[in-house]
């Protein structure tokens, strides 16, 4: 057996590990493997043994130099981490194997720059929820995502498979599952209820989507589920129509939610459970955006007995 046939064969496996033990979604699979074949494909398909940090280096400095990873404004760390994560997950794997390879925690990711989060102001956040006019099935449809994405910090893709049995509108809340399978509770605002209960009551269909296509020209049998980009395609349109000149996406939507909750007063907890996030570092990344709220928190209670 080759060197290449071998290590391949442990891809495979490990391939079908992450799928069927870790419940990692299609996608992962495909990133995992696509990051895996071009690390080992540029080695030279080593054996677990010969996967030393020496080697590591010298693959972040090819793809750190290489077109693929690189932006405008040179290297791009993003890339260079996708790659790194991947290939600790996969020595890690190895290990539990008990194959002799690198431990995984001797690989360090770059450092990045902090990540930079775009959220609707409150201003901003009205105009596009009143941007959907009319009461045609449509507009109620649009208006209902709208107020869902802002009420729930739903992922796109979440929002997208939700079917109309999950929604419970008596109890304000429903079950989702995220990523990696995670499930968690979200709620609903009264606005999210109201809206949701208006647009399902306008419906002639028997789909059991909860977001569908409303294709006059199909059959109310055949109506089909909204995908990720259609509801990312709605968003955009109605953030143009409420003059929002910034880009805004469903993940807008999602870091509004969270920007809202902690300028509210929110825990960081309670905000990480809400979005799903398996992280507080990642949750983290919104404390930057609260900046005028501790600022305005800062004057109204500071030094008060000079006022």
């Amino acid at each position: 057996m080759s060197k290449q046939t071998g290590i391949e064969k442990q891809l495979t496996d490990f391939l079908e590990y992450l799928e069927l033990e870790k419940g990692r979604s299609q996608r992962t699979l495909q990133n995992y493997d696509f990051y895996l074949r071009r690390f080992l494909s540029w080695a030279r398909f080593p054996s677990p043994k010969d996967i030393t940090l020496p080697l590591v280096r010298s693959f972040r400095q090819h793809i750190n130099r290489s077109i693929e990873g690189r932006n405008a404004d040179g290297p791009k760390v993003t890339t260079q981490n996708y790659h790194l994560i991947a290939l600790r997950s996969f020595l890690k794997f190895l290990t539990k194997r008990d194959f002799k390879t690198l431990a995984p925690e001797k690989i360090e990711l770059a450092k990045q720059p902090d990540r930079h989060v775009e959220f609707l102001e409150e201003e901003e956040l009205l105009r596009l929820l009143d941007a959907p006019k009319g009461q045609d099935v449509v507009a109620l449809r649009d208006r209902a995502i709208l107020e869902l994405l802002f009420s729930t910090g739903l992922r796109v893709s979440e929002a997208a498979k939700l079917d109309i049995d999950q929604i419970n509108l008596k109890r304000d809340e429903f079950t989702v599952t995220g990523k990696g399978s995670k499930r968690r509770i979200v709620f609903l605002s009264d606005r999210a209820r109201e809206a949701l209960s208006t647009y399902l009551k306008k419906r002639k269909d028997t789909a059991p989507f909860l977001f569908v296509s409303h294709d006059r020209a199909k059959d109310a049998r055949d109506s089909t589920s909204l995908t990720p980009r259609s509801i990312q395609r709605i968003v955009d349109k109605y953030a143009r129509r409420a003059g929002i000149t910034k880009k805004v996406s469903p993940h807008t939507m999602r870091h509004t939610f969270a920007t809202d909750l902690l300028r509210g007063g929110a825990g960081i907890r309670s905000v990480q459970a809400m979005l799903g996030h398996s992280s507080i570092t990642t949750t983290q990344v919104y404390t930057h955006v609260t900046d005028k709220h501790l600022r305005q928190v800062h004057k109204r209670h500071h030094d008060r007995r000079r006022k």
